[in-house]
């Protein structure tokens, strides 16, 4: 069973996805959105989803450090919601605090320019969550 992991920002949506087995997140692509326009990429998400055979989408939870809920919060749950009624597969939320940080110090560490940090930071904070919700189920 494939599984779908999100990192839903308000610009971009990375997305991952696992292999047959579910032992496995890999990046597959970020996608541009305007939440001002209300282009939200809903479309292209429903087209990996088909094209991947996924069977449940994992979306990035991002709390506060404080356990609270924020507005970025809110718009994730939101979209997941929206997501869950078009496509009618499971949805779970999941804690990503500190993903998007992890990620940015993995390519800082592994010398990756800013430029090219820019383009598969979204894409790589979606595998983190992706992962960290697989291996809690394995």
């Amino acid at each position: 069973m494939r599984i779908m992991g999100l990192d839903v920002g308000s610009k971009t949506v990375g997305v991952a996805v696992s292999d047959e087995l579910g032992w496995t997140a890999q990046g597959i692509e970020t996608i541009s959105i305007d939440e001002e326009k209300g282009k939200f990429g809903y479309d292209r998400v429903a087209e990996i989803a088909e094209q991947y055979q996924v069977e449940k989408i994992v979306v990035g939870f991002p709390k506060n450090m404080n356990n609270t809920i924020g507005p970025r919060g809110e718009a994730s749950k939101a979209y997941a919601e929206h997501l869950k009624e078009q496509l009618g597969l499971p949805v779970v939320m999941w804690d990503e605090r500190l993903t998007t940080m992890a990620a940015e110090r993995v390519l800082l560490e592994a010398d990756v320019s800013r430029k090219k940090r820019k383009k598969v930071i979204d894409k790589m904070a979606a595998s983190m969550i992706l992962q960290g919700f697989l291996d809690s189920q394995n």
